[in-house]
């Protein structure tokens, strides 16, 4: 079982940035895929970026290549999700998750607000 918990959300002024962070508790295998996704009223659950736990491994939206970053430090457990040059559209619940390789994202948590005033 994994215990994932969010948290650096807030208001922010458009072109401003931000940075998110998941940390991760329990039974975290070095297999683990990390994720960041986000969902704005009325629209669907949206993938942003993902990192492998042990190497570090990225993989990007194109919504989002060049402007966010995802990272992790294995020491804290946590993942990190930088954000830069954030838009309007970019205001959404963001949700950290957790997979195993070829395995549908499992675990996640209770998701942080990013609002981009215009």
């Amino acid at each position: 079982q994994v215990q994932l918990v969010e948290s650096g959300g807030g208001l922010v002024q458009a072109g401003g940035s931000l940075r998110l962070s998941c940390a991760a508790s329990g039974r975290i295998l070095s297999t683990y895929i990390m994720g960041w996704f986000r969902q704005a009223p009325g629209r669907e659950r949206e993938f942003l970026a993902s990192i492998t736990w042990n190497g570090g491994s990225r993989t990007y939206a194109d919504s989002v290549k060049g402007r966010f970053t995802i990272s992790r430090d294995i020491a804290k457990n946590t993942v990190y999700l930088q954000m830069s040059s954030l838009k309007a559209e970019d205001t959404a619940v963001y949700l950290c998750a957790a997979r195993l390789p070829i395995t549908s994202w499992r675990y996640w948590g209770q998701g942080t607000q990013v609002t981009v005033s215009s």
